[in-house]
């Protein structure tokens, strides 16, 4: 059994992916920033004992790939204790620094302390569309220099993308540079408009799908993988693309339930919101996504463990039979599930459908 199969009779939803808000300090101003970030770290952010309390919790009953960001983690005085203790605990250590300039010495010091992968933000492929969006002169500069440090000192990095109308006409550009600055993958996130990010700032609905359709493509002739990130109808996108071909479904529903990725280049599955993956943040809340401001529980107050396996929130958004309008009756549902944070801010209500689908349901089963 993998560390996200699951059998009918009694084994517990394990989570495959953590996300650990380690601080909200950054030294960016980004106009999407989902935390809001401040340029100093919060007093209140959890304690380097209190990571640790973290990190045995989670190593108890899973191994996941363990996401320490940001705000920017770098900014965090223990930050390569707790990642070196995430690793000797068996978790996978990966890093998503700010994007301000990290030099050879601290990279190395990440390879030493257990981060086996970097990811970088490129929301444009030169300075004049990165660093309008990042609202600091030179920041595409400092990317690329620090990508090419990664490159030379051996660290396997990971570009990641947000996409919104400032860069939709780059996006071919940003995935050529991806590849030619030596990434392991392209990860390309589809705006979620919380904390700086606003509604305005989103591609309309049909540009969304384009996009996808796009990346489908691209993902059958670029050299690298590209992943998507808050793009849960790319998973109908590969599913309805497949079936043409005669290809069985990528995603099982029995996949889809327990939180379970398929195996392949493609793609992953829909939303993992509290199914598969959850967001902690840097004061110890747990949530579905860093992008669903609807609190599971507090690793304070509770085991990480009875969060994630019993908590109301995270077992209603694992159960799809429960999705309102169009993705209440999508045959795609279990593939897919809609973005539930797009549900929320759209409707207030995060079981309903998802606003920026244009996919017209056939009501019948995948």
């Amino acid at each position: 059994m993998t560390m996200m199969e699951s059998s009918n009779s009694s084994s517990k939803p394990i989570p495959r992916v953590i996300a650990w808000e380690s601080t909200r300090a950054c030294r960016f101003a980004c106009v999407h920033c989902r935390a809001d970030a401040q340029t100093q770290p919060d007093p209140s952010q959890l304690t380097t004992q209190e990571a640790f309390r973290l990190v045995d919790q989670i190593s108890e009953f899973s191994k996941p790939v363990f996401i320490i960001t940001g705000g920017d983690p770098l900014m965090r005085k223990d930050i390569f204790d707790v990642a070196k203790y995430a690793d000797q605990k068996g978790l996978r250590v990966v890093m998503s620094p700010s994007g301000s300039r990290i030099q050879p010495e601290t990279v190395r010091k990440m390879k030493e302390n257990g981060v086996k992968a970097v990811s970088i933000s490129l929301d444009g492929s030169n300075s004049q569309v990165h660093d309008g969006f990042r609202k600091v002169e030179g920041s595409f500069e400092t990317a690329t220099a620090t990508l090419e440090v990664m490159r030379v000192e051996g660290m396997p990095f990971q570009i990641n993308t947000t996409v919104t109308q400032h860069n939709i006409k780059d996006l071919s550009n940003i995935r050529d540079l991806a590849v030619k600055l030596g990434a392991a993958n392209w990860d390309v996130f589809m705006l979620v408009p919380t904390g700086r990010a606003k509604i305005k700032m989103e591609i309309v609905p049909e540009e969304y799908e384009a996009a996808l359709d796009k990346i489908y493509e691209w993902n059958h002739s670029t050299p690298i993988q590209i992943k998507m990130t808050c793009a849960p109808h790319y998973m109908r996108i590969i599913t309805q693309n497949e079936k043409k071909k005669g290809v069985k479904s990528p995603v099982t529903a029995g996949d889809h339930a327990h939180g379970r990725a398929p195996a392949g280049r493609l793609g992953g599955r829909g939303c993992m919101a509290g199914n598969g993956f959850c967001f902690i943040s840097h004061v110890g809340k747990v949530y579905g996504c860093g992008f669903l401001p609807l609190e599971a529980g507090d690793v304070r107050k509770q085991h990480f463990r009875e969060i994630y396996q019993e908590s109301p929130l995270f077992q209603t958004l694992r159960n799809y039979d429960k999705l309102e309008g169009r993705c209440g009756v999508c045959e795609y549902r279990r593939v897919c599930g809609g973005c539930r944070a797009r549900a929320l801010g759209a409707s207030q209500n995060y079981l309903g459908e998802e606003p920026y689908c244009t996919y017209k349901p056939s009501t019948t089963t995948v």
